[in-house]
This record gives structure tokens, C-alpha cells and sequence, in this order.
């Protein structure tokens, strides 16, 4: 049977969620799980058009509203502008789950100053004013959740991945200090650093094939990771369940690092 998250969590009431960078791998796949236990989404998305069409479809297959957004996470006025629709459309919000993100694969010193900015500014950046943007909207809605998205880079020297892991480490330590700052609020946050997860950002990396195979070998389970299964962890961020996790990076990689 089909659990009625709106009953079972909120009692009766409807939740309102974000999700920036919607359209495709862990964005979409966490879209579709707040669909199936009727959350109305909200999701931004870039270049994607076809498939942000083909999301919100597949969301309100599943009986609740959702609301693309063409938005560049660079740039401060898209932001605004998004939180603008949704609060015009929705008037409230209870979940924010910042996901969108870029990268530049190059060894540190070859990155260039204007890599390095861009990637600070649509990783780091976009976060804090996302941040910025929801809170009005979620103060007095009890059991808010912000998910913020890292990787092992933030911990762990990956190969030209300085650019990405550094801004990811950064999100770390905001997702810490938005936690303390917002939990009073009755706005709890925290992190997800996900393991290797085949998705279309992964086959960027010239060594794709390695990885995976690397993946399989040294993961418990012998398996790689699916968007469906950083998804799960996420809603679980955000359900009653998980109140008493504040300001944590919750680790989901099937057991890779224990091995690797």
C-alpha cells in the first residue's frame, strides 16, 4: 500500500519542495520519491529542457503539482527569480534540496581563476543564497528540511577533481553552520556526500569505465551506486525519522570507502 506522506507526517498538511537541479541523476530521481508520497515539487533545471519536461510529467503521473524552472544556479537574479514563482505558486516551502552543480576535471594548477570562480559560485554560492531565499518561506511551517549534496572529493584527493572537492568540503561546513543557525527555526540540515553513482555527470570523467569497474570491485555489495539510492537517503533526511540528525554528512556509498 502506498504511504500518504502528506497524512503521515504532516497531518493532513500539504509540503512544498525545491530542488535545484531537478531534471536528471540524483535531482530527478529524489523528485520522483517526494511524488510518490505527495510532495509537490518545484525543481530547477538548465540546458534540459526535453527532460525537465519529461520530469515534471513523470511527477504529476503520481497526483501532485510540479513546477519546472529554467534557472542558472550562477546567476543571483535566476535564483530570485525562481524563489519568486515559487512563492508565488506554492506560497510556502518545507524542503529544499540544493543538488545542481559543476565541475571543471583539470589537475589544480591548471585550472584557471575563471573555473575556479564559476565553480565556487554555482556550487558554494548558489547554496548560501538559496539558503537565504528559503528560509522566509519555511519560518513557522514546522519540520523543514534543507539536504545539501557533497562527494567524497570534500574528503579525499580524487584526480583533477580540486576545483569540485574544495567547493564541495566548503558546502560541508555550511551545511554545519546553517544547522545551528536554523534549527531554531525549526529548519534542520544536512549533508549527503555520495559515493561513485553512475549518472550522466560520471561518464564526464575520461577514466568512466575504471571507475565503475573499481566501484564494483571494492563496494561490498559489488554493486554501483543508482541516483535512486542517494534519493532514498534524502527523503529520510526529510521525514519525522530524522529529526535528531542535525548538521551531519551522512555518508552513502555502499561501504566503498571501508574497501578502497
Amino acid at each position: 500500500m502506498k504511504k500518504d506522506f502528506r497524512v503521515r507526517c504532516n497531518e493532513g498538511r500539504e509540503r512544498f519542495a525545491l530542488i535545484t537541479g531537478g531534471s536528471r541523476g540524483i535531482g530527478r530521481a529524489t523528485a520522483l520519491r517526494f511524488a510518490e508520497h505527495g510532495t509537490h515539487v518545484a525543481f530547477c533545471y538548465f540546458t534540459s529542457r526535453d527532460k525537465a519536461a519529461e520530469t515534471a510529467r513523470e511527477i504529476e503521473e503520481r497526483g501532485v503539482r510540479a513546477l519546472p524552472i529554467r534557472a542558472n544556479m550562477g546567476n543571483e537574479e535566476h535564483i530570485d527569480k525562481m524563489f519568486d514563482l515559487v512563492e508565488k505558486e506554492f506560497g510556502a516551502l518545507d524542503i529544499l534540496v540544493a543538488n545542481a552543480a559543476t565541475g571543471v576535471l583539470r589537475p589544480t594548477l591548471d585550472v584557471t581563476n575563471k573555473e575556479w570562480d564559476r565553480v565556487m559560485h554555482i556550487n558554494l554560492r548558489s547554496l548560501f543564497h538559496c539558503a537565504k531565499r528559503a528560509v522566509p518561506l519555511m519560518e513557522g511551517r514546522p519540520d523543514c528540511r534543507i539536504v545539501t549534496l557533497t562527494s567524497m572529493g570534500s574528503a579525499r584527493t580524487i584526480e583533477n577533481y580540486a576545483a569540485v572537492g574544495t567547493s564541495k568540503a566548503a558546502i560541508e561546513s555550511l551545511t554545519r553552520y546553517l544547522a545551528v543557525e536554523l534549527k531554531p527555526k525549526g529548519i534542520t540540515v544536512n549533508a549527503v556526500c555520495a559515493g561513485i553513482i553512475d549518472t550522466d555527470s560520471l561518464k564526464l570523467f575520461p577514466t568512466h569505465d575504471q571507475m565503475i569497474e573499481h566501484c564494483r570491485l571494492h563496494t561490498p555489495g559489488g554493486k554501483v551506486g543508482t541516483p535512486e539510492d542517494i534519493a532514498k537517503v534524502i527523503c529520510l533526511l526529510c521525514s519525522p525519522e530524522a529529526e535528531w540528525i542535525v548538521g551531519q554528512t551522512i555518508i552513502a556509498d555502499g561501504g566503498y570507502a571501508l574497501k578502497s
